[in-house]
């Protein structure tokens, strides 16, 4: 398995729907900027949630808002668009998402007044227990 930890931007507001047996699933655009020889590249990740475990914080995820998401990496797919380039497109399984402390808005634009993010539970795949905060990390 490859696990990866993102920070990044959402590029749309979460989206629901549900499989054919009747499960969730919530996807999810984020973007995350590097910058490699003085050029800014953006990363565009689709990020899944499986089953109601996220259900507390889905609604507080709005397009532009700020998030860490940890899970296992997908092999990449190539694709061609629209204007017949090629493209990747970079799939994320999360385990693990929260709001990044460092991308409050508010905080940006220089205002004294600092939302806080609600303190949220999450069951990790990987640990098999309800954790007590998303301040927690996934231990390997």
């Amino acid at each position: 398995m490859n696990f990866i930890h993102i920070a990044g931007r959402l590029g749309a507001d979460p989206e629901v729907r549900f499989t054919s047996s009747g499960q969730k699933v919530t996807s999810l655009r984020v973007a995350s900027n590097s910058r490699k020889g003085g050029k800014e590249e953006t990363i565009w990740w689709r990020v899944t949630l499986w089953g109601e475990q996220y259900d507390k914080i889905v609604p507080h995820l709005k397009k532009g808002g700020a998030v860490m998401v940890f899970g296992e990496l997908s092999k990449p797919e190539i694709f061609t668009d629209r204007e017949g380039k090629p493209q990747i497109s970079m799939n994320i399984t999360a385990s693990n998402i929260q709001f990044s402390p460092f991308g409050n808005k508010s905080a940006e634009k220089g205002s004294s007044e600092v939302q806080e993010a609600p303190s949220m539970a999450f069951a990790s795949p990987y640990q098999g227990e309800q954790k007590d905060s998303v301040d927690d990390e996934v231990p390997f």
